[in-house]
Protein backbone atom coordinates (compact mmCIF):
# COMPACT_ATOMS: atom_id res chain seq x y z
CA UNK A 1 0.00 0.00 0.00
CA UNK A 2 1.01 3.82 -0.32
CA UNK A 3 1.02 6.61 1.20
CA UNK A 4 -1.38 8.14 -1.01
CA UNK A 5 -3.67 5.69 -0.84
CA UNK A 6 -4.63 7.73 2.20
CA UNK A 7 -5.40 10.95 1.17
CA UNK A 8 -8.27 13.21 1.61
CA UNK A 9 -8.98 17.03 0.83
CA UNK A 10 -9.43 18.60 4.21
CA UNK A 11 -10.45 22.66 3.62
CA UNK A 12 -8.06 24.72 6.43
CA UNK A 13 -10.88 26.04 7.91
CA UNK A 14 -11.86 22.49 9.25
CA UNK A 15 -8.84 22.28 11.78
CA UNK A 16 -10.05 23.28 15.23
CA UNK A 17 -8.23 25.87 16.72
CA UNK A 18 -9.34 25.91 19.88
CA UNK A 19 -11.26 23.72 22.13
CA UNK A 20 -15.28 23.98 22.54
CA UNK A 21 -16.31 25.49 25.33
CA UNK A 22 -16.68 22.28 27.57
CA UNK A 23 -15.06 19.16 27.12
CA UNK A 24 -17.61 17.15 26.44
CA UNK A 25 -19.22 19.61 24.04
CA UNK A 26 -18.32 18.12 20.92
CA UNK A 27 -19.93 15.59 17.66
CA UNK A 28 -19.43 12.04 17.25
CA UNK A 29 -19.83 9.98 14.14
CA UNK A 30 -20.63 6.43 14.85
CA UNK A 31 -19.46 4.31 12.46
CA UNK A 32 -20.63 0.71 13.22
CA UNK A 33 -18.87 -1.78 10.94
CA UNK A 34 -20.90 -4.37 11.36
CA UNK A 35 -24.23 -2.78 10.70
CA UNK A 36 -22.74 -0.70 8.08
CA UNK A 37 -24.12 2.83 9.60
CA UNK A 38 -23.09 5.29 10.18
CA UNK A 39 -24.71 7.87 12.78
CA UNK A 40 -24.08 12.04 13.77
CA UNK A 41 -24.07 11.99 17.25
CA UNK A 42 -22.62 13.64 20.38
CA UNK A 43 -20.45 13.54 22.85
CA UNK A 44 -22.58 13.35 25.31
CA UNK A 45 -24.39 10.17 23.81
CA UNK A 46 -21.06 7.88 24.64
CA UNK A 47 -23.02 6.37 27.46
CA UNK A 48 -25.62 5.11 25.63
CA UNK A 49 -23.39 3.70 22.71
CA UNK A 50 -21.59 1.66 25.47
CA UNK A 51 -23.01 -1.26 27.75
CA UNK A 52 -23.01 -2.12 31.08
CA UNK A 53 -19.67 -4.61 31.32
CA UNK A 54 -17.60 -2.61 29.05
CA UNK A 55 -14.34 -0.92 30.02
CA UNK A 56 -12.73 2.09 28.63
CA UNK A 57 -9.14 2.81 28.77
CA UNK A 58 -7.65 5.76 28.71
CA UNK A 59 -3.88 7.01 28.39
CA UNK A 60 -3.16 9.37 31.53
CA UNK A 61 0.04 10.67 30.14
CA UNK A 62 0.55 14.19 31.16
CA UNK A 63 1.94 16.89 28.58
CA UNK A 64 5.32 18.52 29.36
CA UNK A 65 5.89 22.26 28.77
CA UNK A 66 8.70 20.55 26.30
CA UNK A 67 9.09 24.30 24.16
CA UNK A 68 12.45 25.85 24.96
CA UNK A 69 14.18 29.01 23.70
CA UNK A 70 17.45 29.50 23.78
CA UNK A 71 20.60 30.93 21.61
CA UNK A 72 23.95 29.52 19.96
CA UNK A 73 27.30 31.51 20.93
CA UNK A 74 27.03 33.35 17.51
CA UNK A 75 23.19 34.78 19.07
CA UNK A 76 21.35 33.19 16.07
CA UNK A 77 17.89 32.28 17.70
CA UNK A 78 17.26 27.93 18.58
CA UNK A 79 14.00 26.69 19.19
CA UNK A 80 14.05 23.36 20.98
CA UNK A 81 11.23 20.87 21.18
CA UNK A 82 11.66 18.02 23.58
CA UNK A 83 10.49 14.95 21.30
CA UNK A 84 11.53 12.42 24.24
CA UNK A 85 12.98 13.06 27.93
CA UNK A 86 15.85 10.20 28.00
CA UNK A 87 17.12 10.57 31.14
CA UNK A 88 17.61 13.11 34.18
CA UNK A 89 19.39 15.96 32.12
CA UNK A 90 19.04 14.55 28.63
CA UNK A 91 16.71 14.43 25.89
CA UNK A 92 16.15 13.98 22.00
CA UNK A 93 14.66 17.08 20.73
CA UNK A 94 13.77 18.80 17.37
CA UNK A 95 15.94 22.00 16.80
CA UNK A 96 14.78 24.97 14.87
CA UNK A 97 17.83 26.84 13.65
CA UNK A 98 18.79 28.14 10.85
CA UNK A 99 21.96 26.62 10.81
CA UNK A 100 21.90 23.01 12.57
CA UNK A 101 24.60 22.98 15.21
CA UNK A 102 27.20 20.08 15.25
CA UNK A 103 28.20 17.70 18.20
CA UNK A 104 29.53 19.60 21.35
CA UNK A 105 28.19 22.78 19.91
CA UNK A 106 26.24 24.70 23.00
CA UNK A 107 22.88 26.32 23.50
CA UNK A 108 22.32 29.21 25.83
CA UNK A 109 18.74 28.83 27.43
CA UNK A 110 16.63 31.70 29.29
CA UNK A 111 18.35 30.62 32.76
CA UNK A 112 22.09 30.66 31.70
CA UNK A 113 22.42 27.85 31.50
CA UNK A 114 24.00 25.84 28.59
CA UNK A 115 22.10 22.63 26.68
CA UNK A 116 25.03 20.85 24.65
CA UNK A 117 24.44 19.10 21.28
CA UNK A 118 25.68 14.92 22.60
CA UNK A 119 24.78 14.39 18.40
CA UNK A 120 22.17 13.29 16.26
CA UNK A 121 19.38 10.69 16.00
CA UNK A 122 17.64 10.76 12.61
CA UNK A 123 15.99 13.61 11.94
CA UNK A 124 16.68 14.77 15.75
CA UNK A 125 19.19 16.09 18.19
CA UNK A 126 20.00 14.29 21.63
CA UNK A 127 20.79 17.25 23.98
CA UNK A 128 21.94 16.91 27.35
CA UNK A 129 21.48 19.94 30.06
CA UNK A 130 23.80 21.18 31.81
CA UNK A 131 21.88 22.57 34.78
CA UNK A 132 21.78 21.81 38.68
CA UNK A 133 18.03 21.27 38.09
CA UNK A 134 17.03 17.74 36.28
CA UNK A 135 14.45 18.66 33.30
CA UNK A 136 10.86 17.83 35.59
CA UNK A 137 12.22 20.99 37.28
CA UNK A 138 13.68 22.62 34.44
CA UNK A 139 11.11 22.38 31.78
CA UNK A 140 8.32 23.55 34.72
CA UNK A 141 10.64 26.87 34.85
CA UNK A 142 11.59 27.61 30.94
CA UNK A 143 9.14 25.78 29.14
CA UNK A 144 6.26 26.60 27.38
CA UNK A 145 3.08 24.23 26.34
CA UNK A 146 4.02 22.87 22.88
CA UNK A 147 0.71 23.06 20.80
CA UNK A 148 0.49 20.46 17.45
CA UNK A 149 1.86 22.68 14.50
CA UNK A 150 -1.36 22.98 12.61
CA UNK A 151 -2.85 24.93 15.57
CA UNK A 152 -1.15 28.36 14.46
CA UNK A 153 -1.88 30.60 17.52
CA UNK A 154 0.24 30.56 20.43
CA UNK A 155 -0.82 28.67 23.51
CA UNK A 156 -3.01 30.70 26.12
CA UNK A 157 -3.69 30.17 29.65
CA UNK A 158 -6.56 28.35 28.55
CA UNK A 159 -4.69 25.59 26.71
CA UNK A 160 -2.81 24.77 30.10
CA UNK A 161 -5.61 23.22 31.24
CA UNK A 162 -7.59 22.26 28.05
CA UNK A 163 -4.71 20.73 26.44
CA UNK A 164 -4.51 18.12 29.68
CA UNK A 165 -6.88 15.29 30.18
CA UNK A 166 -8.28 15.23 33.45
CA UNK A 167 -6.86 12.13 34.34
CA UNK A 168 -3.34 13.28 33.04
CA UNK A 169 -0.50 12.13 36.00
CA UNK A 170 2.59 10.88 34.47
CA UNK A 171 4.73 13.49 32.77
CA UNK A 172 6.19 12.58 29.91
CA UNK A 173 4.35 13.50 26.72
CA UNK A 174 5.33 16.48 24.47
CA UNK A 175 1.61 15.96 22.55
CA UNK A 176 -2.00 15.01 24.26
CA UNK A 177 -3.92 11.56 23.71
CA UNK A 178 -6.62 13.97 22.07
CA UNK A 179 -9.02 11.46 22.09
CA UNK A 180 -9.53 11.92 25.92
CA UNK A 181 -9.70 15.75 26.34
CA UNK A 182 -13.35 15.00 25.29
CA UNK A 183 -13.73 13.58 29.01
CA UNK A 184 -15.07 15.48 32.03
CA UNK A 185 -16.34 14.76 35.40
CA UNK A 186 -20.06 14.79 33.87
CA UNK A 187 -19.67 12.21 31.13
CA UNK A 188 -17.35 10.78 33.57
CA UNK A 189 -20.02 9.78 36.19
CA UNK A 190 -22.99 9.19 33.33
CA UNK A 191 -20.34 6.17 32.18
CA UNK A 192 -20.13 5.05 35.78
CA UNK A 193 -23.92 5.15 36.06
CA UNK A 194 -24.20 3.26 33.27
CA UNK A 195 -21.81 0.46 34.31
CA UNK A 196 -18.86 1.55 31.88
CA UNK A 197 -15.42 0.59 33.76
CA UNK A 198 -12.74 2.43 33.40
CA UNK A 199 -8.76 1.65 32.87
CA UNK A 200 -5.77 3.28 32.29
CA UNK A 201 -2.51 2.80 29.92
CA UNK A 202 0.86 5.38 29.77
CA UNK A 203 2.15 6.01 26.83
CA UNK A 204 4.35 9.29 26.25
CA UNK A 205 3.43 10.67 23.23
CA UNK A 206 6.54 12.05 21.42
CA UNK A 207 6.48 14.78 18.73
CA UNK A 208 7.68 12.61 16.08
CA UNK A 209 3.85 11.90 15.97
CA UNK A 210 3.51 15.17 14.22
CA UNK A 211 6.72 13.90 11.74
CA UNK A 212 5.01 13.93 8.17
CA UNK A 213 5.30 10.05 6.94
CA UNK A 214 8.26 10.28 4.41
CA UNK A 215 8.19 7.21 2.20
CA UNK A 216 5.71 6.43 -0.22
CA UNK A 217 5.43 2.38 0.64
CA UNK A 218 4.22 1.84 4.10
CA UNK A 219 6.93 -0.82 3.92
CA UNK A 220 9.58 1.18 3.74
CA UNK A 221 8.20 3.54 7.12
CA UNK A 222 9.84 3.25 10.19
CA UNK A 223 7.79 4.31 13.40
CA UNK A 224 9.50 7.10 16.16
CA UNK A 225 9.70 5.24 18.89
CA UNK A 226 7.79 5.78 22.18
CA UNK A 227 7.37 4.50 25.74
CA UNK A 228 4.66 2.79 27.55
CA UNK A 229 3.64 1.29 30.60
CA UNK A 230 0.59 -1.58 30.92
CA UNK A 231 0.13 -2.41 34.04
CA UNK A 232 -0.81 -5.70 35.50
CA UNK A 233 -4.34 -3.94 36.85
CA UNK A 234 -4.92 -2.85 34.04
CA UNK A 235 -4.13 -6.64 32.57
CA UNK A 236 -6.49 -8.63 35.14
CA UNK A 237 -9.28 -5.35 34.14
CA UNK A 238 -9.22 -6.74 30.36
CA UNK A 239 -9.04 -10.06 31.35
CA UNK A 240 -12.50 -9.52 33.56
CA UNK A 241 -14.25 -7.26 30.75
CA UNK A 242 -13.82 -10.31 28.11
CA UNK A 243 -14.69 -13.19 30.38
CA UNK A 244 -18.14 -11.02 31.13
CA UNK A 245 -18.40 -10.43 27.62
CA UNK A 246 -17.67 -6.96 27.59
CA UNK A 247 -15.66 -5.26 25.43
CA UNK A 248 -12.09 -3.19 25.22
CA UNK A 249 -12.76 0.15 24.11
CA UNK A 250 -9.54 2.37 23.63
CA UNK A 251 -9.87 5.99 23.88
CA UNK A 252 -7.35 6.83 21.27
CA UNK A 253 -4.62 5.55 19.08
CA UNK A 254 -1.97 5.87 21.55
CA UNK A 255 -4.38 3.32 23.71
CA UNK A 256 -4.69 0.99 20.45
CA UNK A 257 -0.77 0.86 20.23
CA UNK A 258 0.24 0.08 23.90
CA UNK A 259 -2.27 -2.43 24.52
CA UNK A 260 -1.52 -3.72 20.85
CA UNK A 261 2.52 -3.58 22.13
CA UNK A 262 1.61 -5.64 25.17
CA UNK A 263 0.31 -8.24 23.63
CA UNK A 264 2.17 -11.45 23.01
CA UNK A 265 0.71 -14.65 21.23
CA UNK A 266 -2.58 -12.82 21.52
CA UNK A 267 -2.53 -12.39 24.79
CA UNK A 268 -2.10 -9.44 26.95
CA UNK A 269 0.43 -9.04 29.63
CA UNK A 270 2.36 -6.86 31.66
CA UNK A 271 4.83 -4.65 30.11
CA UNK A 272 6.76 -1.24 30.55
CA UNK A 273 9.37 -0.06 27.49
CA UNK A 274 9.62 1.33 24.02
CA UNK A 275 7.43 0.54 21.51
CA UNK A 276 7.68 1.28 17.36
CA UNK A 277 4.59 -0.08 16.22
CA UNK A 278 3.06 0.38 13.17
CA UNK A 279 -0.77 -0.36 12.38
CA UNK A 280 -1.87 -0.33 8.69
CA UNK A 281 -4.56 -2.43 6.70
CA UNK A 282 -4.20 -6.06 6.87
CA UNK A 283 -3.31 -6.11 11.22
CA UNK A 284 -4.95 -8.30 12.81
CA UNK A 285 -5.92 -6.39 16.33
CA UNK A 286 -5.73 -8.84 19.39
CA UNK A 287 -6.72 -6.43 22.46
CA UNK A 288 -9.11 -3.46 21.50
CA UNK A 289 -12.99 -4.21 20.74
CA UNK A 290 -13.40 -0.77 19.63
CA UNK A 291 -12.32 2.49 19.98
CA UNK A 292 -12.99 6.56 20.27
CA UNK A 293 -10.45 8.71 18.24
CA UNK A 294 -10.71 12.25 17.06
CA UNK A 295 -10.19 12.64 13.02
CA UNK A 296 -6.79 12.50 11.44
CA UNK A 297 -4.20 13.90 9.02
CA UNK A 298 -4.18 12.66 5.57
CA UNK A 299 -1.68 10.19 4.56
CA UNK A 300 -0.58 10.06 8.28
CA UNK A 301 0.40 6.81 9.87
CA UNK A 302 -2.87 7.05 12.78
CA UNK A 303 -5.18 7.08 9.76
CA UNK A 304 -4.19 4.12 8.79
CA UNK A 305 -4.27 2.48 11.63
CA UNK A 306 -8.06 3.80 11.96
CA UNK A 307 -8.35 2.44 8.68
CA UNK A 308 -6.95 -1.30 9.43
CA UNK A 309 -9.68 -1.60 12.06
CA UNK A 310 -12.62 -0.40 9.74
CA UNK A 311 -11.24 -0.67 6.61
CA UNK A 312 -9.75 1.69 4.18
CA UNK A 313 -12.25 2.87 1.91
CA UNK A 314 -15.25 2.65 4.98
CA UNK A 315 -12.55 5.40 6.73
CA UNK A 316 -11.81 7.50 3.66
CA UNK A 317 -15.98 7.68 3.02
CA UNK A 318 -16.63 8.46 6.54
CA UNK A 319 -14.22 11.45 6.66
CA UNK A 320 -15.79 12.26 3.51
CA UNK A 321 -19.30 13.02 5.18
CA UNK A 322 -17.11 14.40 8.08
CA UNK A 323 -15.95 17.13 5.80
CA UNK A 324 -19.39 17.50 4.23
CA UNK A 325 -20.75 17.96 7.50
CA UNK A 326 -18.44 20.38 8.72
CA UNK A 327 -16.98 18.65 11.53
CA UNK A 328 -14.02 19.92 13.19
CA UNK A 329 -10.48 17.91 13.12
CA UNK A 330 -7.46 17.20 14.87
CA UNK A 331 -6.77 17.74 18.39
CA UNK A 332 -9.53 20.47 19.36
CA UNK A 333 -11.89 18.52 16.80
CA UNK A 334 -14.44 16.08 16.89
CA UNK A 335 -14.12 12.79 17.74
CA UNK A 336 -15.30 9.06 15.84
CA UNK A 337 -16.04 6.09 17.77
CA UNK A 338 -15.78 2.90 15.57
CA UNK A 339 -17.49 -0.59 16.45
CA UNK A 340 -15.77 -2.91 13.99
CA UNK A 341 -16.42 -6.23 13.26
CA UNK A 342 -15.35 -9.06 15.61
CA UNK A 343 -13.13 -11.37 14.01
CA UNK A 344 -14.58 -14.78 13.75
CA UNK A 345 -13.23 -17.57 16.43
Amino acid sequence: MKKSDFHFELPPELIAQAPPAERSAGRLLVLDVAADSRDDRAITDLPSLLAPGDLLVFNDTRVLPARLFGRKPSGGAVEILVERVTGSHEATVQLGVSKKPREGGAIELGDGSIARVLGRDGEFFRLRFESSDPLDKLLPKLGRLPLPPYITREPDAGDAERYQTIFAREPGAVAAPTAGLHFDDALLAALHARGVETGHVTLHVGAGTFQPMRAESLDDHVMHREWLNVGAGLVEKVRQTRARGGRVVAVGTTVVRALESATRDGELLPFAGETQIFIFPGYRFTSVDALLTNFHLPESTLLMLVSALAGRERILEAYRHAVEQRYRFFSYGDAMLILPTPYPP
